[in-house]
């Protein structure tokens, strides 16, 4: 056997030690410059292309809102009156980056919006989640206020009202600012006039809300109901949505939901009660009811608006795509398609009671989400139509700024008597 080599260590001088080091430390530095320069670079692109989108923002044209709402500091609902019908723009998942990387998709976004808001001309816009993406390898930053920024200053120069419940994406674990931040951000800034968010205390979450419509005599038409779906589980397990494990609608945000449900419905009978014959007479005329049927069982009609669907999204689609795409006695198919792929629709992972006290109350008959950015469908389910929210995104999804069908914003009209319609407006079909 061939006795191994004895390796010989070199014993370097102090001459060659110290311009060893020198090397060492030139290159280090280096490295720390060019990172730098690059950061810098991406930070000023990034600062140029939002200060560029902010002035197209002011060249817009102004729309404006005829309903002005009302806030009771007593009960911590906003209010709007009329005696029309009230329209609803739900928008989702625009997806702003306002960084070097999503300038000119950022610009598209903005503009998609506008066109929007131009065209419908709402009573009120309801933002279903993730209006910032604040993921730095395709924004170029983890800012997410300058998202939020973006997107209020957009709002305020079309003059229209509007509100929002976060998305999993506004707020992630490693952007600069946290929930409570964003949310002071857009409430306690005098600059956003438009802003009607409001969350109850002492429920998880920042955006769990109440917004009423109701007729010049007081009677609540319509209540919208927004709520924070939150993110992610708080168990340790993921710190990305890229696994697809979101979190789920909290207890105590349901009995929340039931308790204002059942206030509201009370309340409004009891200022039924109040008026003078003739205007009841001329409210139960729009109902199709008697004065009995209404003070007997009547309940409030109201909309339900979050970003992560309900299992039962889920349930209600395979249920349909196992019928060979037709109705079943509890699923009824109504617009709409399912083109996420994948396991269809990424609802939160556990198990909550929201859609079964849903049922239990009656009052809601239409619940709106995002999160999915390729599912624009409405089926009706034990009665209540879920509904995915046409998505605005050009930044997240690989590809996504390509495709159009899927893009567009979802028109929700509330009659006087509580009836609801649910359109589809696609972005492509807007005429210029």
């Amino acid at each position: 056997m061939t006795k191994a080599k004895k390796r010989v260590r070199r014993v370097l001088t102090p001459e060659q030690k110290r311009k060893r080091n020198i090397r060492i430390a030139i290159i280090c530095v280096s490295v720390v410059v060019a990172i730098a320069v690059v950061c810098a670079t991406i930070f000023g692109v990034g600062e140029v292309g939002r200060k560029a989108n902010l002035e197209m923002i002011e060249a817009l044209d102004y729309v404006g809102s005829e309903l002005t709402p009302t806030f009771d500091e007593t009960t911590k609902h906003w209010t709007f009156v009329t005696d029309e019908e009230f329209v609803v723009l739900q928008l989702t998942d625009i997806h702003i980056g306002a960084g070097g990387f999503s300038v000119q998709k950022d610009n598209w976004a903005l503009n998609a919006v506008a066109k929007l808001v131009q065209t419908v001309k709402p009573d009120l816009v309801v933002v279903t989640g993730d209006i910032a993406y604040p993921v730095p390898f395709q924004a170029g930053t983890l800012n997410n206020k300058k998202e939020a920024e973006l997107f209020a200053t957009l709002m305020e120069q079309l003059g229209v009202y509007w509100t929002l419940c976060f998305g999993n994406h506004d707020t992630e674990v490693y952007s600069l600012y946290d929930r409570e931040d964003i949310y002071k951000f857009y409430t306690e800034d005098d600059r956003w006039a438009h802003c009607i968010l409001y969350t109850e205390e002492g429920v998880d979450g920042y955006s769990n809300n109440i917004i009423n419509v109701k007729n010049s005599k007081g009677i609540i038409t319509q209540t919208i109901v927004t709520v924070d779906s939150h993110a992610y589980p708080d168990d340790g397990t993921i710190v990305s949505g890229l696994s697809g494990y979101y979190d789920n609608i909290h207890a105590n945000q349901i009995e929340w939901y039931e308790e204002e449900i059942t206030e509201l419905n009370n309340a409004n009978k009891a200022h039924f009660a109040t008026l003078d014959d003739a205007s009841k007479a001329q409210y139960l005329s729009t109902l199709g009811v008697d004065e009995a049927t209404f003070m007997n069982s009547s309940m409030i009609k109201s909309s339900m608006f979050f970003h992560i669907p309900l299992r039962e999204y889920k349930d209600a689609w395979v249920e349909y795509l196992e019928n060979d795409r037709k109705n079943t006695d509890r699923v009824e198919y109504v617009q709409g398609v399912e083109n996420e792929g994948g396991d269809l629709v990424y609802c939160g992972h556990g198990e909550d009671e929201m859609f079964e006290t849903i049922c239990k109350l009656g009052s809601t008959q239409g619940v709106f989400c995002g999160h999915d950015h390729f599912n624009n469908f409405t089926v009706k389910y034990d009665g209540v139509h879920l509904t995915y929210g046409m998505s605005i995104d050009y930044l997240a999804y690989i590809g996504i700024a390509k495709k159009t069908e899927q893009r567009g914003g979802t028109i929700i009209t509330f009659a006087q008597n509580g009836g609801m319609t649910i359109e589809q407006l696609r972005l492509s079909g807007i005429k210029d």
